[in-house]
């Protein structure tokens, strides 16, 4: 395995110190050099350059932003920014993320020693992701999963019983499920920006700390011709909306009668996140079953695979976004070893399917399949 060579950029000592004792400690992982601010970090990028630079925002003599843009046009190189929990932080994270961050490290105001400590093998997690960016791809954005202690990996079945797989009646009602994480802001900006308010609903797992995902719906509800804001539950789903899962909740789809509604509700981590795309996938298999559409896009690990599975099984139409087009091809790749995935496409083709939102047999007919 290729070592991971990592410059840390942060105008805190005690975060350059812990975080250098941290990382240096994880297998792969080496920490090239630390920096009070990017004109010091510019003197050691000149001697070495680094495969990630771990970024803070507000520093003396040069913000982290304009660093950030600055490297974007000169090298592009993977970014992690590490913004302080704040909601005027939230703001600028967004700004990081649309000039080409690729994750986010939420740290807080206090505490912050014991919470790098125990946050240790998920920001290792995020450095080894990032390495594995295709930085030719990123344009806007990329993953911020909420940091967490380690934890056993667990299943759906921890938040939602497995379905019953009782077949669900077709009907003109269509929704659109969406997971995505590394990577997963630029391809969201994407998509959404080119809906029109005709498009079914949307619902979608983004991984993201909790703290940046209203600020990040907003700032899309800003961008596109839909809605789009963070879910409250008990919400419809309805056309031109698209609800984002709350960085700190899972999102579940439920339905009433004719109407969908989404549940916002606690539990544990599955695959290592909450929310989780195996949770929300499963429910709108559950709920919708032929009626969905699922899409799993760019993002590190496995999560939403099994759950993509469950929403083919029970009739979906399922998509995935394809290897040259990801900016971590993970999830995707991982729905399709589970063979839970009709089709796989380009990022270009994915708004036109949300439109259409297709029932499976009437894409399989139009593809010749």
């Amino acid at each position: 395995m290729n070592t991971v060579n990592v410059l840390i950029v942060d105008d805190s000592a005690v975060v350059r110190q812990v975080l250098t004792e941290q990382l240096d400690g994880i297998n792969g992982i080496k920490v090239m050099g630390s920096a009070r601010d990017p004109i010091f970090a510019r003197k050691l990028m000149e001697k070495q350059w680094p495969d990630v630079i771990v970024l803070d925002i507000e520093m003396p003599r040069m913000d982290g932003i304009t660093f950030l843009r600055q490297l974007m046009k000169e090298r592009p190189t993977p970014v992690i920014i590490c913004s302080t929990l704040t909601e005027k932080g939230a703001e600028v994270t967004m700004q990081a993320m649309s000039a080409g961050a690729v994750d986010i490290i939420a740290k807080p105001k206090v505490g912050l020693k014991q919470f790098l400590e125990e946050s240790r093998m998920l920001l290792g997690d995020a450095i080894k992701a990032a390495s594995h960016a295709r930085m030719e791809r990123v344009a806007a954005g990329g993953r911020a999963s909420a940091l967490a202690a380690p934890t056993r990996k667990l299943s759906a079945d921890a938040v939602l019983a497995e379905p019953l797989h009782k077949p669900l009646a077709a009907t003109t009602e269509r929704v659109v499920a969406i997971g995505t994480s590394t990577g997963g802001t630029q391809a969201l900006e994407y998509v959404l920006t080119r809906l029109p308010r005709t498009a079914p609903g949307i619902v979608v797992v983004q991984h993201m700390p909790g703290q940046f995902t209203a600020a990040f719906a907003a700032r899309l509800d800003q961008l596109s011709e839909i809605e789009v804001r963070e879910a409250r539950d008990g919400d419809r789903v309805i056309p031109g909306l698209a609800l984002i899962a709350p960085g700190t909740d899972h999102l579940l789809l439920r339905r009433s009668g004719a109407q969908y509604r989404v549940e916002v509700k606690n539990g544990p981590l599955v695959s290592r996140h909450r929310p989780s795309v195996d949770v929300l996938f499963r429910s709108t298999a559950q709920s919708a079953g032929p009626n969905a559409v699922g899409i799993i896009m760019t993002g590190m690990g496995d999560d939403g695979a099994r759950g993509m599975l469950e929403m083919h099984e029970a009739g979906a139409l399922t998509v995935a976004q394809d290897e040259l087009t990801c900016i971590v091809y993970g999830m995707p790749k991982e729905a399709v070893k589970l063979g839970g995935v009709d089709a796989v496409v380009g990022l270009p083709r994915i708004p036109g399917i949300v439109i259409q939102a297709p029932t499976r047999l009437a894409y399989m007919r139009a593809a010749g399949g």
